[in-house]
């Protein structure tokens, strides 16, 4: 049992024996209250008889007779209390009695509960029957004691019922404590387990079929150790993959470097391969720093307001230059009169990556297309690039996205890193948009890039779009 436990336990058992010994002493001063209140005289039929008993009896018999009737009278115990208010068997009487007494002599003529009786030796005696709780407290007769001292009534607190309380609260208490504190504690463990490093330990089976917000706090808990699992995943290979992509470039510089301290005639062709390669490590490098800075949400200013027919036509003219240098075509006419706010450099490298790919990969002889719609009722607008190349296995459907990924399919001869369609991901998605890729029915590749637009473009919107043309040689 740790410390919230017994806190928990501590603080309601202190709450619920409050709450019994304010109900106890609430009881106890109600039913002082009531005993107080209660009629003092008896005014049932059996009492109204034996006062009548108890007049002839003093009136024909004397007082000695009404001593032993009332002393061998076990319920009904008469009081007979003179003009000098001493009662004949020395009894101790309620000043209250008296008074209550003396004002139903004449209240109720038809039943006498009250008798006021002179006897032979000239006392005049009022006869009255207490009721039975007055009965039930009435002392001993003792011929000494001070006549018409009256008692008041006790206090007392109700202890079985208080007691079956405590022990009920107490059990209730503890089981409430241990409710609450057993997940607590397990969460307590994860969050140790998951300090050193373990983050395979599941809360949700241990919740059971709780469904309080402790259960919602265990089931989040295993939501962040899988997305902290998967990061750590993902940094590792990150760091695997760019191990290896600078391994071959360093190998082939140390090799020229090696080779031209042997052949000093060949100086000239190493320098230009010792060039090649730190351009490639460059290019490399551009991109890590790229995707990196995406990664980490540094996207520069966003507050461009971009022109997208203007901007994918310019792609669509890049792209064709870039294609017909390796006999391959590029269609696509942009009719998307939408304007979107972002990064306008940032979502022409993000287009560009997908068409540069596109035309990596589709067959030589055959065309890349680029088609846009505008969905008005979402204001969505999709901007699909659609390739003839080898497609890609299904099941590598949502890898390619990832960084350095390669596919099966991919063409052997083409530059790259993986890393342009990982980019495009990133800056599509900082956008509030969404990239997906499917294999066509007739072969190819379809990547569809879907952008929210924020408005459709008019003469009296002031866009800004000048940065274009420069945006494909700019990295972010």
């Amino acid at each position: 049992m740790g410390r919230l436990f017994w806190k928990f336990f501590f603080f309601i058992m202190v709450a619920q024996l409050t709450a019994i010994i304010g109900m106890g002493i609430m009881f106890s001063l109600e039913s002082r209250e009531r005993s107080l209140r209660d009629p003092g005289i008896d005014l049932s039929p059996p009492a109204a008889f034996m006062i009548r008993s108890a007049a002839a009896t003093l009136q024909y018999g004397g007082t000695e007779a009404l001593r032993e009737l009332v002393r061998n009278t076990e319920r009904h115990q008469v009081y007979a209390v003179d003009e000098e208010q001493h009662e004949l068997l020395g009894r101790a009487v309620n000043p209250r009695l008296l008074e209550e007494a003396r004002s139903l002599l004449g209240a109720a003529p038809h039943r006498r509960v009250v008798a006021q009786i002179k006897a032979a030796d000239g006392h005049t005696y009022l006869l009255f029957l207490p009721s039975p709780p007055n009965m039930e407290n009435t002392p001993p007769v003792h011929e000494d004691r001070p006549a018409l001292r009256a008692p008041a009534p006790p206090f007392f607190f109700p202890m079985m019922p208080m007691l079956v309380a405590a022990v009920a609260s107490l059990f209730f208490a503890m089981l409430l404590a241990w409710y609450f504190s057993k997940p607590i504690r397990q969460l307590k463990s994860a969050f140790a387990q998951a300090a050193l490093g373990n983050l395979n330990k599941r809360l949700a089976p241990l919740m059971g079929k709780r469904s309080d917000e402790l259960a919602d706090l265990g089931r989040d808990f295993d939501g962040m150790t899988d997305k902290l699992r998967a990061l750590m995943d993902s940094q590792r290979r990150l760091l695997h993959d760019v191990s290896h992509e600078l391994r071959s470039p360093i190998a082939r510089l140390q090799a020229a470097i090696g080779l031209a301290r042997l052949q000093p005639e060949k100086t000239a062709a190493t320098l230009e391969r010792i060039e090649r390669e730190g351009m490639r490590m460059d290019k490399l490098v551009g991109e890590l720093l790229t995707l990196s800075r995406l990664e980490a949400g540094v996207t520069g200013a966003m507050e461009d307001h971009i022109r997208m027919q203007d901007l994918l036509a310019e792609i669509i003219n890049d792209a064709r230059f870039e294609a017909g240098a390796v006999d391959r075509h590029v269609e696509g006419l942009a009719h998307c009169n939408v304007v979107i706010k972002g990064g306008a450099e940032l979502i022409y490298r993000a287009i560009e990556n997908v068409v540069r790919n596109a035309i990596k990969q589709t067959a030589a002889g055959t065309t890349v297309a680029i088609n846009t719609q505008v969905d008005k009722e979402k204001r969505r607008l999709l901007v699909s690039v659609i390739d003839h190349g080898p497609g890609v296995p299904e099941e590598e459907l949502q890898l390619i996205f990832e960084p350095f990924f390669r596919s099966s399919r991919t063409q052997k001869n083409t530059n790259g890193y993986g890393l342009g369609l990982t980019i495009a991901r990133r800056i599509v998605e900082a956008h509030g948009g969404q990239i997906r890729a499917f294999n066509r029915l007739d072969g190819g590749l379809c990547v569809d890039i879907v952008l929210p637009y924020d408005a459709v473009e008019s003469d009296a919107l002031s866009v800004q779009a000048s940065n274009c043309g420069a945006a494909k040689n700019k990295g972010v």
